[in-house]
């Protein structure tokens, strides 16, 4: 009986011991007012900081459903009204200027104005990163916000982003509490869970002496009950299902008579663990009416049956066992009371000397600093000294009990003790690091400064622009504000250090854009060159081919070379004003000088089958490559009358030339006129 009361007074210990540990949460997370945010949605880049919208949720990646966005709202919306707080959620495809998480999430808030009370959670769901932002003075504070962050984990890897949501709603639903009635509402909390946990052991404890079916031996590689026989395996349900029933009675049993003790309130926890493992149960026994009925059922069925019945029983079993794991290490300490007193106090010593030293420490950090920065840790020398006040009082409860033989007991004002030690080291402990971070964060203001100081000398020597020119008087802005107020008292470093983050960010954004566009304006230009190098090769080979070849070329091939050559000076006429323009011509020149080529070299084919434009046409040597070239009408065009037998028009009288007589067409032949030679452009 005394080992059970141990263990008893063991588990009383760890739920007491867990309920303080979030004690400073609730304490810290004071309310404050604060009116819902409108902003106007803006397109931006998919991967850039973002503009948040009038609602809560902004989805750039397609991440949530209509219906899941407006459900996220609603619930967001309610988070406000009943918290005085507002979260705010952004989804993309990545985070881009900045990649980083932070530096995006960040940016993000700073850029919307986002306040004190004021949360931003920002996911990126294809590189798989998030950030949730706070204001380091905000309510919520940022040992809570971590706990918040990493209970999203689960949620953002299997891609629940709507439960991803939520989890964070509820992480900040909880922190509303005000510090003022904080003892009393711990002292009832502490009270009830020290009589449930008492009632949890007695009850599982009883159980646990009734009959119970044991696990067959894990086999090496898959469900163990995957090579039990179907026989075999209805057994063992039929096992689970007693075994499990008569457990649950035993607890009920229990949870009866401590209900008539204690009263329905402090066993209110136990009776909903006992009617979960009976739901289960309840569960498991309808399936195995499905198994009895009437109706016949396939061996697969019965099969999947009979291991559902054995997983709810497991499943309330464990339900009901939940707090047995503790049990040992609860005994260690009852059996070594003494030696635990006598550490505890050593360390309440320790303790005294810091929580002394605190209000001082606190006095010399608001002689330099303002009360915002300090916000943080304002309560924390009282609270240090109420954290070592119950300790003393548990200390002293232990000696009296050890004394007393009442070992168990002991060891529970023991580990209560302890808590109390440790939150009044840590809380004394919070203004020294405090001082250390705002120093800290000096330090890096004033590199942040000689840094934008540098920005700004690099942005003199840009082209300016409209944006860059806000960008600067910005920045310079935000330097004299900084100098002012990183001097004398009433400091604000957090406060210096933000708005230098942000004029850095903007004019390195700003600076950063303009350079980009210049690079990219070089490499244009190196493409363009290219490109109209390539041009005037093309055309010229186009060029040379029909000039050497005239005497069998047609219209079509010169009038794609003509176009080539125009699409080429339209390009050399916007290369320096607008050199994309400029580059759209050299590619058409391109391609038209190929496409002129191509049909010349169709129409030299046709000429040689006897289908040439001066009837010509035929053999590809002597006389027939003289006509080919346009060598016979270059001469006849130089001299000469007589009838032409071969020219465009093939009109009558008046010579090659001829502007009488048949109304040949006269401005060109095969042999001459219009623009001879041949070349192009260098």
């Amino acid at each position: 009986m005394r080992a059970r009361w141990a263990v008893v007074v063991g588990v009383v210990l760890g739920v007491l011991g867990m309920s303080l540990s979030s004690a400073p949460a609730l304490a810290d997370a004071g309310p404050s007012s604060t009116e819902p945010r409108t902003a106007s949605t803006a397109p931006h880049p998919a991967t850039a900081p973002v503009t948040l919208g009038s609602d809560f949720v902004t989805d750039e990646a397609g991440a949530l459903s209509a219906s899941e966005k407006k459900e996220l709202d609603d619930r967001l919306q309610t988070l406000s009204r009943s918290q005085n707080l507002q979260l705010f959620v952004v989804f993309v495809d990545r985070f881009s200027n900045p990649d980083n998480s932070q530096e995006w999430t960040n940016q993000v808030a700073v850029d919307n104005g986002l306040g004190q009370q004021q949360y931003l959670l920002a996911i990126a769901t294809e590189t798989r990163q998030y950030y949730l932002s706070a204001d380091k003075a905000g309510p919520i504070p940022l040992t809570r916000v971590d706990q918040i962050s990493r209970s999203l984990v689960n949620d953002l890897s299997d891609k629940h982003w709507a439960a991803a949501v939520n989890t964070a709603a509820d992480g900040f639903g909880g922190s509303g509490s005000s510090g003022a009635d904080l003892g009393g509402i711990l002292l009832v909390v502490l009270c009830v869970l020290a009589i449930v946990a008492a009632i949890i052991v007695l009850v599982v404890m009883r159980r646990r002496a009734a009959a119970r079916v044991k696990p067959a031996a894990t086999q090496p590689v898959g469900d163990p009950l995957d090579a039990i026989s179907d026989e075999e395996l209805a057994k063992r349900a039929g096992l689970a299902l007693v075994h499990t029933d008569d457990a649950i009675t035993s607890s009920t049993e229990d949870l009866g008579f401590a209900t008539a003790q204690f009263g329905d309130a402090a066993t209110s926890t136990f009776t909903e663990v006992v009617a979960k493992a009976k739901g289960k149960l309840d569960e498991a026994f309808s399936l195995k009416q499905k198994l009895d009925d009437e109706v016949p059922d396939t061996d697969q069925q019965r099969r999947d049956w009979h291991l559902q019945i054995i997983r709810l029983c497991e499943s309330a079993d464990n339900a009901l066992d939940a707090n047995v794991a503790a049990f040992d290490e609860l005994r260690k300490l009852e059996q070594n009371a003494e030696q635990a007193l006598a550490q505890l106090k050593a360390h309440r010593e320790v303790a005294a000397s810091a929580v002394a030293a605190a209000p001082a420490a606190l006095q010399a950090l608001s002689a330099e600093y303002d009360a915002s920065a300090l916000q943080t840790v304002t309560g924390n020398p009282a609270e240090a000294a109420s954290r070592l006040d119950l300790a003393d009082t548990h200390i002293a409860q232990a000696g009296e009990l050890v004394a007393q033989g009442k070992r168990g007991e002991a060891a529970f004002a023991i580990r209560t003790g302890e808590e109390g030690v440790l939150q009044a080291t840590q809380l004394a402990a919070a203004i020294t690091t405090l001082q250390a971070d705002l120093a800290s964060t000096e330090t890096q203001s004033q590199a942040l400064i000689a840094n934008l100081e540098q920005d700004l000398a690099g942005a003199a020597a840009l082209p300016p622009s409209p944006e860059l020119n806000a960008a600067v008087a910005a920045t310079r802005t935000a330097l004299d504000q900084a100098r002012t107020d990183a001097t004398g008292t009433g400091r604000r470093p957090q406060s210096v250090l933000e708005s230098l983050t942000a004029a850095n960010t903007r004019i390195d954004s700003t600076v950063d854009a303009i350079r980009n566009a210049q690079q990219q304006a070089e490499r244009a230009q190196q493409v363009l060159e290219q490109t109209l190098t390539q041009a005037r090769a093309e055309i010229s080979t186009a060029n040379s081919y029909i000039t050497t070849h005239r005497g069998a070329i047609g219209p079509d091939a010169r009038t794609r070379a003509a176009q080539a050559s125009a699409e080429y000076d339209q390009a050399e006429a916007a290369r320096v004003a607008d050199p994309n323009t400029a580059l759209q011509h050299a590619q058409r020149a391109i391609a038209l000088a190929r496409e002129a080529t191509q049909l010349a070299a169709g129409s030299i084919d046709s000429w040689g089958n006897g289908g040439g434009w001066g009837g010509g046409g035929g053999n590809r040597s002597g006389m027939g490559d003289a006509i080919l070239g346009g060598i016979i009408g270059g001469i006849l065009s130089g001299g000469g009358g007589g009838r032409s037998s071969g020219g465009w028009g093939g009109g009558g009288g008046g010579g090659w030339r001829s502007s009488g007589g048949g109304g040949g067409f006269s401005p060109s032949s095969f042999g001459g006129g219009g623009r001879g030679g041949s070349g192009g452009r260098f």
